[in-house]
Protein backbone atom coordinates (compact mmCIF):
# COMPACT_ATOMS: atom_id res chain seq x y z
CA UNK A 1 0.00 0.00 0.00
CA UNK A 2 3.16 2.34 1.13
CA UNK A 3 4.27 1.98 -2.75
CA UNK A 4 0.82 3.01 -4.60
CA UNK A 5 0.82 6.09 -2.88
CA UNK A 6 4.75 7.30 -2.73
CA UNK A 7 4.07 7.52 -6.20
CA UNK A 8 1.38 9.93 -6.24
CA UNK A 9 3.43 11.64 -3.79
CA UNK A 10 6.33 12.27 -6.09
CA UNK A 11 4.02 13.21 -8.75
CA UNK A 12 2.22 16.07 -6.89
CA UNK A 13 5.25 17.14 -4.96
CA UNK A 14 6.33 20.72 -5.97
CA UNK A 15 3.20 20.89 -8.15
CA UNK A 16 1.34 24.56 -6.56
CA UNK A 17 -1.64 21.92 -5.91
CA UNK A 18 -4.59 23.38 -3.44
CA UNK A 19 -7.38 20.82 -2.29
CA UNK A 20 -10.16 22.02 -0.40
CA UNK A 21 -11.88 19.92 2.77
CA UNK A 22 -15.54 21.94 3.24
CA UNK A 23 -15.79 20.17 6.78
CA UNK A 24 -12.70 22.49 8.46
CA UNK A 25 -14.21 21.61 12.20
CA UNK A 26 -14.07 17.83 11.78
CA UNK A 27 -11.16 16.43 13.84
CA UNK A 28 -9.84 14.04 11.16
CA UNK A 29 -9.92 16.44 8.60
CA UNK A 30 -7.93 18.70 10.74
CA UNK A 31 -5.64 16.34 11.75
CA UNK A 32 -5.05 15.17 7.24
CA UNK A 33 -4.64 18.69 6.50
CA UNK A 34 -2.20 19.36 9.13
CA UNK A 35 -0.26 16.88 7.77
CA UNK A 36 -0.01 17.50 3.90
CA UNK A 37 0.56 21.08 4.65
CA UNK A 38 3.79 19.83 6.81
CA UNK A 39 4.90 17.31 4.68
CA UNK A 40 4.60 20.01 2.07
CA UNK A 41 2.79 17.70 -0.65
CA UNK A 42 -0.52 20.33 -1.19
CA UNK A 43 -1.91 23.62 0.26
CA UNK A 44 -4.91 22.49 2.03
CA UNK A 45 -7.49 24.97 2.59
CA UNK A 46 -10.04 24.62 5.18
CA UNK A 47 -13.43 26.18 5.38
CA UNK A 48 -15.31 27.60 7.84
CA UNK A 49 -15.22 30.21 10.75
CA UNK A 50 -11.74 31.05 11.20
CA UNK A 51 -11.82 31.49 14.83
CA UNK A 52 -13.16 27.79 15.39
CA UNK A 53 -11.26 26.33 12.45
CA UNK A 54 -7.78 27.71 14.22
CA UNK A 55 -9.41 26.73 17.87
CA UNK A 56 -9.75 22.72 16.98
CA UNK A 57 -6.24 22.91 15.09
CA UNK A 58 -4.90 24.31 18.37
CA UNK A 59 -7.11 21.75 20.08
CA UNK A 60 -5.97 18.89 18.43
CA UNK A 61 -2.04 20.13 18.28
CA UNK A 62 -1.93 20.61 14.86
CA UNK A 63 -0.31 23.45 12.81
CA UNK A 64 -2.57 24.66 10.10
CA UNK A 65 0.71 27.76 9.40
CA UNK A 66 0.86 26.17 6.11
CA UNK A 67 -2.85 25.97 5.29
CA UNK A 68 -5.95 28.13 4.26
CA UNK A 69 -8.87 29.08 5.86
CA UNK A 70 -11.72 30.53 3.96
CA UNK A 71 -15.15 31.41 5.61
CA UNK A 72 -18.01 31.92 3.13
CA UNK A 73 -20.00 34.23 5.57
CA UNK A 74 -16.80 36.78 5.65
CA UNK A 75 -14.95 35.83 2.11
CA UNK A 76 -13.43 38.82 0.43
CA UNK A 77 -14.43 37.00 -3.20
CA UNK A 78 -17.84 36.28 -2.60
CA UNK A 79 -19.39 38.56 -5.36
CA UNK A 80 -17.01 36.93 -7.67
CA UNK A 81 -18.16 33.41 -6.51
CA UNK A 82 -22.25 34.53 -6.68
CA UNK A 83 -22.04 35.71 -10.24
CA UNK A 84 -19.87 33.25 -11.62
CA UNK A 85 -22.41 30.29 -9.95
CA UNK A 86 -25.65 32.44 -11.76
CA UNK A 87 -24.25 32.75 -15.45
CA UNK A 88 -23.32 28.60 -14.15
CA UNK A 89 -26.70 27.53 -13.41
CA UNK A 90 -28.43 29.29 -16.41
CA UNK A 91 -31.87 30.77 -15.00
CA UNK A 92 -32.16 28.42 -11.95
CA UNK A 93 -30.78 30.55 -9.29
CA UNK A 94 -30.98 34.25 -8.52
CA UNK A 95 -28.37 36.32 -6.97
CA UNK A 96 -30.36 35.86 -3.55
CA UNK A 97 -30.57 32.60 -3.87
CA UNK A 98 -27.13 32.23 -4.57
CA UNK A 99 -25.78 34.26 -2.21
CA UNK A 100 -27.67 31.51 0.62
CA UNK A 101 -26.57 28.38 -0.99
CA UNK A 102 -22.75 29.53 -1.05
CA UNK A 103 -23.20 29.63 2.36
CA UNK A 104 -22.84 25.99 2.36
CA UNK A 105 -19.48 24.72 2.39
CA UNK A 106 -19.76 22.03 -0.58
CA UNK A 107 -21.02 24.58 -2.49
CA UNK A 108 -18.75 27.27 -1.75
CA UNK A 109 -15.53 24.71 -1.90
CA UNK A 110 -17.03 23.28 -4.96
CA UNK A 111 -17.13 27.30 -6.63
CA UNK A 112 -13.59 27.45 -5.45
CA UNK A 113 -12.85 24.59 -7.84
CA UNK A 114 -14.48 25.02 -10.71
CA UNK A 115 -12.92 28.86 -10.67
CA UNK A 116 -9.52 27.61 -10.46
CA UNK A 117 -8.87 28.46 -6.88
CA UNK A 118 -8.24 25.21 -5.82
CA UNK A 119 -7.24 22.04 -8.09
CA UNK A 120 -9.80 19.46 -6.31
CA UNK A 121 -12.29 18.56 -3.23
CA UNK A 122 -12.53 15.82 -0.49
CA UNK A 123 -15.79 16.12 1.41
CA UNK A 124 -18.08 13.46 3.01
CA UNK A 125 -16.84 13.04 6.51
CA UNK A 126 -19.99 14.98 8.09
CA UNK A 127 -22.05 14.82 4.78
CA UNK A 128 -23.70 12.57 2.68
CA UNK A 129 -22.62 11.22 -0.62
CA UNK A 130 -25.43 13.55 -2.03
CA UNK A 131 -24.38 16.46 -0.13
CA UNK A 132 -20.91 16.10 -2.03
CA UNK A 133 -22.00 15.39 -5.30
CA UNK A 134 -25.07 17.41 -5.89
CA UNK A 135 -22.65 20.59 -6.48
CA UNK A 136 -20.07 18.77 -8.81
CA UNK A 137 -22.27 17.80 -10.81
CA UNK A 138 -24.38 21.28 -11.13
CA UNK A 139 -21.48 23.31 -11.10
CA UNK A 140 -18.41 21.49 -12.22
CA UNK A 141 -20.21 19.20 -14.41
CA UNK A 142 -18.74 15.93 -16.42
CA UNK A 143 -16.32 16.07 -19.07
CA UNK A 144 -16.60 16.56 -22.64
CA UNK A 145 -18.51 12.84 -24.27
CA UNK A 146 -19.11 11.47 -20.55
CA UNK A 147 -22.64 11.48 -19.85
CA UNK A 148 -21.94 10.22 -16.44
CA UNK A 149 -19.45 10.06 -13.09
CA UNK A 150 -18.54 6.76 -11.82
CA UNK A 151 -16.98 4.85 -8.85
CA UNK A 152 -13.96 2.82 -9.00
CA UNK A 153 -11.86 1.34 -6.39
CA UNK A 154 -8.12 0.38 -6.13
CA UNK A 155 -7.92 -3.11 -4.64
CA UNK A 156 -4.72 -3.64 -3.25
CA UNK A 157 -3.00 -6.48 -1.72
CA UNK A 158 0.68 -6.69 -1.42
CA UNK A 159 2.47 -6.14 -4.63
CA UNK A 160 -1.26 -6.70 -6.33
CA UNK A 161 -3.09 -3.32 -7.59
CA UNK A 162 -6.61 -3.81 -9.34
CA UNK A 163 -9.50 -1.40 -10.05
CA UNK A 164 -12.74 -2.14 -9.67
CA UNK A 165 -15.03 -0.01 -11.57
CA UNK A 166 -18.61 0.70 -11.21
CA UNK A 167 -19.29 0.08 -7.50
CA UNK A 168 -20.50 3.54 -5.99
CA UNK A 169 -22.46 5.54 -8.38
CA UNK A 170 -24.94 4.24 -11.49
CA UNK A 171 -27.44 1.57 -10.40
CA UNK A 172 -27.98 -0.51 -14.07
CA UNK A 173 -25.70 1.56 -16.45
CA UNK A 174 -26.39 0.62 -19.97
CA UNK A 175 -24.15 -0.08 -22.24
CA UNK A 176 -22.77 3.11 -23.03
CA UNK A 177 -22.56 3.51 -19.76
CA UNK A 178 -20.39 0.66 -19.22
CA UNK A 179 -18.19 1.74 -22.13
CA UNK A 180 -17.88 5.39 -20.61
CA UNK A 181 -16.75 3.85 -16.68
CA UNK A 182 -14.24 1.34 -19.07
CA UNK A 183 -12.31 4.48 -20.75
CA UNK A 184 -12.06 6.52 -17.35
CA UNK A 185 -11.59 3.45 -15.37
CA UNK A 186 -8.10 2.76 -17.74
CA UNK A 187 -7.21 6.83 -17.13
CA UNK A 188 -7.55 6.00 -13.07
CA UNK A 189 -5.62 2.92 -13.43
CA UNK A 190 -2.26 4.88 -15.35
CA UNK A 191 -2.68 7.13 -12.46
CA UNK A 192 -1.65 4.38 -10.03
CA UNK A 193 1.11 3.23 -12.29
CA UNK A 194 -1.34 0.46 -13.82
CA UNK A 195 -1.27 -0.50 -17.45
CA UNK A 196 -4.19 -1.31 -17.79
CA UNK A 197 -5.94 -4.35 -19.08
CA UNK A 198 -10.03 -4.14 -19.14
CA UNK A 199 -12.30 -7.03 -18.50
CA UNK A 200 -15.95 -6.77 -18.60
CA UNK A 201 -17.52 -8.77 -16.52
CA UNK A 202 -20.84 -10.92 -16.91
CA UNK A 203 -22.38 -14.49 -16.23
CA UNK A 204 -21.37 -15.25 -19.66
CA UNK A 205 -18.36 -15.75 -22.17
CA UNK A 206 -17.80 -14.85 -25.29
CA UNK A 207 -21.84 -15.76 -25.90
CA UNK A 208 -21.86 -18.87 -23.89
CA UNK A 209 -25.17 -17.13 -22.51
CA UNK A 210 -27.59 -14.87 -24.29
CA UNK A 211 -29.69 -12.62 -22.49
CA UNK A 212 -30.62 -8.90 -22.57
CA UNK A 213 -27.88 -8.36 -19.29
CA UNK A 214 -25.11 -10.75 -21.75
CA UNK A 215 -25.50 -8.19 -24.84
CA UNK A 216 -25.45 -4.84 -23.06
CA UNK A 217 -21.85 -6.11 -21.79
CA UNK A 218 -20.73 -7.16 -25.20
CA UNK A 219 -22.26 -3.61 -26.98
CA UNK A 220 -20.28 -2.21 -24.11
CA UNK A 221 -17.07 -3.56 -25.48
CA UNK A 222 -18.16 -2.77 -29.13
CA UNK A 223 -18.73 1.07 -28.05
CA UNK A 224 -15.48 1.34 -25.84
CA UNK A 225 -13.14 0.18 -28.48
CA UNK A 226 -14.68 1.98 -30.79
CA UNK A 227 -14.05 5.11 -29.34
CA UNK A 228 -10.44 4.12 -28.01
CA UNK A 229 -9.05 1.19 -30.62
CA UNK A 230 -5.88 1.97 -28.45
CA UNK A 231 -7.36 0.52 -25.04
CA UNK A 232 -6.49 -3.41 -24.56
CA UNK A 233 -9.69 -4.49 -23.53
CA UNK A 234 -12.77 -7.66 -23.82
CA UNK A 235 -15.60 -9.23 -22.92
CA UNK A 236 -18.49 -10.28 -22.03
CA UNK A 237 -15.88 -12.10 -19.32
CA UNK A 238 -17.16 -13.89 -16.48
CA UNK A 239 -14.45 -13.58 -13.83
CA UNK A 240 -12.28 -16.61 -13.99
CA UNK A 241 -12.16 -16.35 -18.13
CA UNK A 242 -10.52 -12.88 -17.22
CA UNK A 243 -8.33 -13.57 -14.24
CA UNK A 244 -7.41 -17.34 -14.67
CA UNK A 245 -4.87 -17.77 -17.48
CA UNK A 246 -6.20 -21.82 -17.82
CA UNK A 247 -9.78 -20.65 -17.71
CA UNK A 248 -9.02 -18.11 -20.25
CA UNK A 249 -7.37 -20.45 -22.63
CA UNK A 250 -10.39 -22.55 -22.51
CA UNK A 251 -12.99 -20.27 -22.86
CA UNK A 252 -11.39 -16.91 -24.99
CA UNK A 253 -8.85 -18.96 -26.56
CA UNK A 254 -8.06 -16.16 -29.02
CA UNK A 255 -9.02 -13.09 -26.44
CA UNK A 256 -6.21 -10.21 -26.19
CA UNK A 257 -6.90 -10.92 -22.46
CA UNK A 258 -5.46 -14.80 -20.99
CA UNK A 259 -6.02 -14.05 -17.56
CA UNK A 260 -4.04 -11.24 -17.15
CA UNK A 261 -6.91 -8.24 -16.65
CA UNK A 262 -6.34 -5.90 -14.29
CA UNK A 263 -9.44 -3.57 -14.58
CA UNK A 264 -12.79 -5.29 -13.66
CA UNK A 265 -16.17 -3.24 -15.34
CA UNK A 266 -18.52 -5.10 -13.48
CA UNK A 267 -22.41 -5.03 -15.49
CA UNK A 268 -24.15 -2.94 -12.74
CA UNK A 269 -24.00 -1.67 -9.04
CA UNK A 270 -25.50 -4.25 -7.98
CA UNK A 271 -22.66 -6.62 -8.86
CA UNK A 272 -19.38 -4.10 -8.52
CA UNK A 273 -20.68 -3.49 -4.98
CA UNK A 274 -20.56 -7.13 -3.94
CA UNK A 275 -17.67 -8.08 -5.90
CA UNK A 276 -15.51 -4.96 -4.06
CA UNK A 277 -16.42 -6.44 -0.37
CA UNK A 278 -16.00 -10.01 -1.20
CA UNK A 279 -12.51 -9.50 -2.07
CA UNK A 280 -12.11 -7.11 0.81
CA UNK A 281 -13.87 -9.19 3.25
CA UNK A 282 -12.64 -12.45 1.86
CA UNK A 283 -9.64 -11.66 -0.13
CA UNK A 284 -7.55 -9.43 2.34
CA UNK A 285 -7.65 -7.03 -0.26
CA UNK A 286 -7.88 -3.43 1.34
CA UNK A 287 -10.42 -0.93 -0.93
CA UNK A 288 -9.14 2.33 -1.67
CA UNK A 289 -11.62 4.54 -2.83
CA UNK A 290 -14.80 5.51 -4.11
CA UNK A 291 -13.13 7.30 -6.50
CA UNK A 292 -14.99 9.21 -8.53
CA UNK A 293 -14.50 9.65 -11.83
CA UNK A 294 -15.55 11.46 -15.26
CA UNK A 295 -15.99 15.04 -13.92
CA UNK A 296 -14.25 18.21 -15.22
CA UNK A 297 -12.20 18.40 -11.96
CA UNK A 298 -12.08 15.88 -9.33
CA UNK A 299 -14.24 16.18 -6.48
CA UNK A 300 -14.30 12.95 -4.14
CA UNK A 301 -16.23 11.81 -1.41
CA UNK A 302 -15.16 10.36 2.15
CA UNK A 303 -17.30 7.87 3.86
CA UNK A 304 -19.06 9.43 7.25
CA UNK A 305 -16.76 6.32 9.32
CA UNK A 306 -13.60 7.38 7.29
CA UNK A 307 -10.36 8.25 9.74
CA UNK A 308 -7.90 10.74 9.55
CA UNK A 309 -5.65 8.16 7.22
CA UNK A 310 -8.28 8.01 5.11
CA UNK A 311 -8.90 11.92 4.45
CA UNK A 312 -4.93 12.16 4.03
CA UNK A 313 -5.14 9.22 1.21
CA UNK A 314 -8.09 10.44 -0.89
CA UNK A 315 -6.75 13.78 -0.93
CA UNK A 316 -3.61 12.98 -2.32
CA UNK A 317 -5.64 10.78 -5.02
CA UNK A 318 -7.30 13.85 -5.32
CA UNK A 319 -4.55 15.67 -6.15
CA UNK A 320 -2.97 13.38 -8.52
CA UNK A 321 -6.24 13.36 -10.34
CA UNK A 322 -5.63 17.43 -10.75
CA UNK A 323 -2.65 16.91 -12.92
Amino acid sequence: MSDLFEGLKQKISGRDIKIVFPEGLDERVVRAAGRLAEEKLLTPILVGNIEQVQAKAQEVGVSLEAAEIYDPANYAGMDELVAAFVERRKGKATEEDARKILLDENYFGTMLVYLNKANGLVSGAAHSTADTVRPALQIIKTKEGVRKTSGVFIMVRGEEKYVFADCAINIAPDSLDLAEIAIESAKTAKMFDIEPRIAMLSFSTKGSAKSPETEKVSEAVAEAKRRDPSLVLDGEFQFDAAFVPSVAKSKAPDSVLQGDANVFIFPSLEAGNIGYKIAQRLGGFEAVGPILQGLKKPVNDLSRGCNEEDVYKLALITAGQGL
